[in-house]
């Protein structure tokens, strides 16, 4: 298995380097079109190992020009996310080595105002 790009970039930031990106995709294609300009739209990933656990720490700078009429306005925001990486690789927001709980056929879930 390797890393599933969209959920990976949903779980950046919680969710919020995914609402960035997209406002700041949109922004700069605006001042593109116009002010008949190149802009430019980086995301610079880079990470380092939590500890000595299969965790890495992973840093996200979004950064951007956007052409205006006499220039351009640039911007640049960095946030960090912790992230599991599986035995083959993959970076997921949660361990793939998780438990699930299970239960036999005669186990009942106690409902809210039922004695155990």
């Amino acid at each position: 298995m390797t890393t599933k790009v969209p959920e990976f970039l949903g779980d950046l930031d919680g969710g919020i380097l995914e609402q960035k990106l997209g406002s700041v995709l949109s922004d700069v294609a605006r001042g593109v079109v116009n002010h008949g300009k190149a802009g430019k739209v980086t995301l610079e990933l880079s990470m380092s190992r939590i500890g000595e656990s299969s965790q890495v720490q992973l840093k996200h700078k979004l950064s951007f020009a956007k052409p205006t009429r006499r220039g351009k306005a640039s911007e640049e925001d960095t946030t960090e996310t912790p992230m599991h990486v599986a035995k083959d690789g993959a970076l997921t927001l949660y361990p793939d080595t998780q438990a699930a709980f299970e239960f036999s056929q005669g186990d009942k879930a106690q409902q809210p105002g039922e004695r155990a």
